[in-house]
């Protein structure tokens, strides 16, 4: 059993692990409302968006993370500053997403480093993750759990009847908001360390995995959070053994248990239609 154990005796990979893991409790948090409300599409954009903030940051000797807060916060505040009856939210995200990923890749390339700072946003580096990083996360969980929290009830008829919600007082557009602002803390506290493909993998694919089987919204963010901690281990596990690059690899382990996952689903519901 030495090599299911020794990788994680390693000191870098044991951090890439803990960082990992609370991504994974992060993500499923707010992947879960991104899945149930089908807003998919906006966290993929939101990652993306994030590029011109880190680009400034970067290329100014800035912090990465205020400049991702404050290209994430910029894209959250156009999506709902643009909603329109004549305009479909998809065309508005699209439109904003092409534009801050261009401004994003404009500035990068003003750098001398261009193809490094490219890929480095995009796949992050889960395996140089320090002792800061993971009190970042252990910092951003805590706040990600209390949104969650106090955001429930709203954002369970928001999902589902947004007619409904603003009949009980829940206020929608204040739900929507306080939505956004959980998946902007996912996305802008996890992407500088893993990158934006890990951040939009286990943003999606674990919670898209747990809903086929939970009956509830806290069973699909436990299965979620359970989905990801396994990526995390398998992923990394498999980097280190056959050398492949740590963080694209857990966003393939990702989705590949949500494959997994579908696959077993149809079988279930197969066996069980009479």
């Amino acid at each position: 059993m030495e090599w299911l154990f020794a990788p994680f005796g390693v000191t870098f990979v044991e951090r890439a692990l803990w960082g990992g893991l609370l991504v994974s409790g992060i993500c499923a948090l707010a992947g879960t409302w991104v899945v149930l409300r089908g807003m998919a599409f906006l966290g993929d954009a939101m990652s993306h968006g994030m590029l011109p903030g880190v680009a400034l940051a970067s290329l100014l000797g800035g912090n990465l993370f205020a400049g991702a807060l404050a290209s994430a916060v910029a894209m959250a505040f156009g999506v709902s500053a643009l909603r329109s009856r004549r305009l479909s939210q998809d065309t508005t995200i699209g439109l904003l997403f092409v534009g801050m990923l261009a401004l994003g890749v404009i500035i990068v390339s003003r750098s001398d480093s261009f193809a490094v700072d490219l890929t480095a946003f995009l796949f992050g580096d889960v395996l140089a993750v320090r002792p800061r990083d993971l009190a970042l996360l252990a910092a951003a969980l805590v706040i990600a759990v209390a949104i969650a929290l106090l955001g429930h009830r709203a954002f369970l008829a928001l999902a589902f009847d947004p007619r409904k919600a603003a009949t009980l007082g829940l206020r929608p557009r204040l739900a929507h908001g306080l939505l956004l602002a959980l998946l902007t803390l996912a996305i802008t506290a996890s992407f500088h360390v893993v990158g934006t493909l890990l951040v939009f993998g286990l943003l999606i694919a674990p919670p898209a995995a747990a809903v086929l089987w939970a009956r509830s919204v806290p069973l699909v963010m436990a299965g979620a959070a359970l989905a990801g901690a396994a990526s995390t281990v398998i992923g990394l596990l498999i980097s280190w053994h056959l050398s492949t690059a740590a963080g694209a690899t857990i966003a393939a382990t990702a989705v590949a248990l949500f494959f997994l996952s579908a696959a077993t689903a149809q079988l279930r519901d197969r066996r069980t239609t009479p």
